[in-house]
């Protein structure tokens, strides 16, 4: 599997430790940045370009996935869902990274550095590669719910706004 990261400065440790282990777990990893450590750097354009790359890879056939850094994942989560076609989650247990693949079909996942250690991150990590989305009904009715607002602005056929 393809397997894009990205961070800011909070996260740069972890992502250097997370390209091995994903690597030696089999997968091609993408590294979106930032490459050094720079305290004022801004994680909106690694997050989004890291996004950006699993709807690509998705819309070509590729298994992709993402994973994004920053100091509590909050502002990443929201970068990365600013890209038509990410359902990114933030992810704080093994149970809520599970439940981003089961309920959501997540395609990126979002943790704070500075809430896990890097043992507890790799482990949400692989829960969330290793968890199939079973696409129940109930599920792939909400997503399809979202695609549709994130598209037209309404849920089965009517505006919200209205």
């Amino acid at each position: 599997m393809r397997i894009h990261i990205a961070t800011d400065h909070a996260g740069l440790d972890f992502s250097h430790q997370l390209v091995t282990h994903l690597t030696l777990a089999g997968h091609e990893v993408v590294d979106h940045g930032p490459e050094v450590y720079d305290a004022l750097d801004d994680y909106p354009g690694f997050c989004i370009r890291a996004a950006e790359a699993v709807v690509t890879d998705l819309s070509v056939g590729v298994d992709a996935l993402g994973v994004v850094f920053g100091g509590s994942g909050n502002g990443e989560q929201m970068a990365a869902n600013k890209v038509k076609g990410v359902r990114a989650a933030l992810v704080w247990s093994l149970s809520t990274a599970r439940l981003a693949r089961e309920h959501n079909d997540a395609n990126v996942i979002s943790i704070g550095a500075r809430q896990h250690t890097i043992e507890d991150a790799i482990d949400f990590i692989d829960a969330f590669i290793s968890e199939p989305f079973p696409g129940d009904e109930r599920h792939c009715r909400r997503i399809l719910q979202l695609a549709e607002y994130e598209a037209h602005c309404t849920i089965n056929g009517t505006r919200l706004a209205d």
